[in-house]
């Protein structure tokens, strides 16, 4: 039987697989995974869609296989592609930890991804910092979030107006803005030398802060809870804050240009959930599930 496909570039290039030894390293893993599944040389090849002929050579180390058929080999044993080509001793270790992996279940996973972090004495985010404007949802999303990762929640704002001893609106009318900027940085500092990780909601404007942004981009999962201008508003408005209106005839205008002027910046978050479109509870939802690949997973 004739693989009739059109062959592709060998794997590694226009050069092709030229050392026999990865050749041969490459068929004995594909042999030896096929065979620990049960799976004979004919099922692999129908399950790949490869010819049982291309399977044999491969096993044999004689398959100068292209990249994206190993893919489709790799995916048929369900097995990740660089196990099938690394350094035996590196890939061996690899192979057997995935194998003691496979087929156990998230809480089974999360415990062992701790575990190895522990063991290794990996270095984790610092928090998952909570990006966006005014009424992106960062007071009613951190909380929730927070219960769900088993973290604690800080508003730094809160942190500021207990440094200065003085509320918001007082350290900007007394100080200005350069020093709330100062202390917003050093709260931030105080806050990722902590030993407890935690769910920090900041505000909107720390990416125009470039010290404390480049702290955030550097030690937490940052996330972007992003909204539409008339969201914004409405919620802030709903909490009973009326400035942004108050002596302000362009004041939707006025939002539009600040939210326009930040997106970029806040586009350079990990993470981005738009709170428009889904409730509370399904804001929490897809950001519990996708802050897991990040190294957050519930407790």
């Amino acid at each position: 039987m004739v693989d009739n496909r059109t062959t592709p570039p060998p794997l590694g290039g226009s050069q092709g697989v030229s050392t026999p030894s990865v050749l041969a390293r490459v068929g004995a893993r594909v042999r030896e995974e096929r065979q620990e599944q049960g799976m004979t040389a004919k099922q692999l090849a129908e399950r790949s869609g490869l010819s049982a002929r291309f399977i044999s050579q491969l096993e044999g180390g004689k398959g100068n296989i292209a990249i994206g058929r190993l893919e489709q080999v790799a995916q048929a044993l369900d097995t990740p592609l660089e196990s099938l080509v690394a350094d035996p001793v590196v890939g061996d270790i690899k192979q057997a930890i995935y194998s003691v992996l496979r087929g156990r279940n998230p809480d089974d996973l999360r415990r062992a991804l701790t575990m190895l972090e522990q063991l290794l004495d990996v270095d984790r985010p610092r928090a998952v910092a909570l990006l966006g404007l005014r009424g992106a949802g960062k007071s009613s999303v951190g909380p929730a979030i927070a219960q769900v990762l088993g973290l604690r929640f800080v508003e730094l704002d809160q942190r500021i107006e207990a440094a200065a001893g003085l509320r918001l609106g007082e350290v900007f009318a007394l100080h200005g803005e350069p020093y709330y900027r100062r202390l917003e940085t050093r709260c931030l500092l105080a806050l990722f030398a902590e030993a407890e990780p935690c769910v920090v909601a900041l505000s909107g404007g720390i990416v125009h802060n470039d010290e404390a942004f480049a702290l955030v981009r550097r030690h937490t999962t940052s996330v972007w809870l992003k909204a539409g201008p008339e969201d914004h508003m409405a919620r802030v408005l709903e909490q009973g804050d009326s400035r942004p209106m108050a002596n302000r005839r362009n004041a939707m205008a006025e939002l539009r240009s600040i939210l326009r002027s930040r997106e970029p910046l806040y586009r350079q978050a990990d993470v981005r959930v738009d709170t428009s479109s889904l409730s509370l509870a399904g804001v929490v939802s897809e950001l519990g599930s996708t802050l897991v690949p990040h190294g957050w997973r519930a407790q």
